[in-house]
């Protein structure tokens, strides 16, 4: 058997710090995860021993294949929806970074089959919409965790070409090219859940047009070191030499 070359450890403290800024940003809590494509082997991903989010660091980032297998877990425990991750990837080779959560905004779009859709500019990602995945269409009566590649790959299906699926009676995955942008499209999804439905209440909402999504979409990815700069340095303890206030 081949080896595998190691990831990038630049990438794998990015993973670490990106589960932080999640946790930070009120997006996931004490459950969710995000995972990354590996950067030596496109049919792995790194993802975190089973733990909570915002307590990761570099040590606790494996290494899993497509299936779900952890390749390096020494005995760890793994997430039981790993195979979230392994599927989307499989299916979409555009995707390098994917994140899982339960962020509470989200919730009551899918529980009454309301897609999200852009309120405003920062959350233009959404200008297609975001699709839809019931659990119960495909399983019938379950514990609505994707626990199995059938149901990795039935959510991979549902997610098709869009970059946000929402999942009925659990949450949400979001997915994206890197891990910058993965992160934003999480966060923003949130807040866009969270305006959208305030503007809902108010009466005679007025969505962003497919091309004014796609705009604001370009633009705002020029922009994602500027918002991962301030996230991260809300989660990283001051470098050395670093002056504090």
């Amino acid at each position: 058997m081949s080896l595998l070359p190691p990831a990038n450890r630049a990438l794998v403290e990015k993973l670490a710090i990106a589960n932080r800024i999640l946790y930070d940003q009120g997006v996931v809590d004490g459950f969710g995860h995000v995972s990354v494509r590996h950067d030596g082997a496109r049919a792995c991903f790194l993802l975190a021993r089973n733990m909570a989010p915002g307590l990761v660091t570099a040590d606790d980032i494996l290494t899993f294949d497509l299936d779900g297998n952890a390749l390096d877990a020494g005995g760890r425990r793994v997430y039981l929806e790993r195979f979230i991750h392994g599927e989307i990837y499989r299916a979409r080779a555009d995707v390098h970074a994917i994140v899982h959560s339960h962020s509470p905004s989200v919730i009551p779009f899918a529980a009454t089959r309301t897609p999200l859709r852009p309120i405003y500019h920062m959350s233009g990602f959404l200008g297609a919409g975001s699709a839809l995945f019931d659990i119960r269409d495909v399983a019938g009566d379950t514990d609505l965790l994707i626990r199995d590649p059938a149901l990795g790959r039935a959510l991979a299906e549902a997610l098709g070409p869009h970059a946000a699926v929402l999942m009925r009676g659990h949450g949400s995955t979001v997915v994206g090219v890197s891990l910058e942008q993965v992160v934003y499209r999480a966060v923003y999804a949130e807040i866009n859940a969270r305006l959208q439905a305030q503007a809902v209440a108010l009466g005679g909402v007025t969505y962003l047009t497919d091309a004014e999504a796609a705009k604001a979409a370009a633009t705002n990815d020029t922009q994602l070191a500027r918002v991962w700069e301030l996230w991260e340095r809300r989660v990283t303890p001051a470098r050395e030499g670093r002056s504090g206030r």
